[in-house]
């Protein structure tokens, strides 16, 4: 399975010809859904998802998301598929299943929207806003790293709980370059003490993983 980052809080993943894409939002370039077969959306914020982009998606492609952010894309039709904890589905080849249902508090005037992870072939896990641990092993896990919602104890925290072999920054496109090389220095701490791979993708760059 291959993984490359994109903007901001976006990944796509490939495997046996099949793209799936998750959290491509209005933080994240247009063409990280060319080709994609299926789309998974965490929540409903901008940065994660942009409902004119995946309006203009090819009509066979599947969009997964949570019920709050199926509301901003009730024009798609049975295009959108609504899950919550606990569910599970095949999305362009891909297992996925779903954990998590807040999205981390971010101050207390603004009320708390739903947020769902999801779990892909077992391996790698997305939570998008919230440090959800998935209570069973993970092999990659995308870890956020910055917003308004965080502080670096936090993820660094995640990672320590959660223990994946691997692990990559997502949610980092609020940086600028010293935010991103405290995020680098940061990983690279809590990589080498857990003797894993902790690290930043640079925006395009991928990794293979198991599955």
């Amino acid at each position: 399975m291959k993984l490359t980052k994109h903007g901001h809080a976006c990944v796509r993943l490939e495997k046996d010809g099949s793209t799936l894409v998750i959290d491509p939002g209005g933080l994240t370039e247009a063409t990280a859904l060319d080709g994609a077969d299926a789309v998974l959306i965490t929540h409903e914020h901008f940065d994660h998802l942009d409902a004119a982009r995946l309006a203009a998606l090819r009509p066979d492609v599947q969009i997964w998301t949570c019920a709050s952010a199926a509301e901003h894309l009730s024009g798609l039709g049975n295009k959108v598929n609504v899950v919550g904890e606990g569910d599970s589905f095949t999305a362009a080849g891909f297992e996925v299943g779903v954990l998590g249902r807040e999205h981390a508090r971010i101050i207390m005037d603004l009320p708390v929207v739903q947020n769902i992870g999801f779990l892909v072939d077992d391996e790698l896990f997305h939570p998008g806003d919230a440090f959800t641990v998935p209570g069973r092993p993970v092999g990659t896990l995308l870890t956020p790293t910055s917003g308004p919602w965080l502080k670096a104890a936090e993820f660094v925290d995640y990672l320590r709980e959660v223990a994946p072999s691997r692990a990559y920054s997502i949610h980092d496109g609020l940086y600028n370059e010293v935010g991103l090389s405290l995020v680098d220095n940061f990983l690279k701490m809590r990589g080498d003490a857990q003797q894993a791979d902790f690290r930043r993708l640079a925006p395009g760059e991928s990794v293979e993983l198991p599955g």
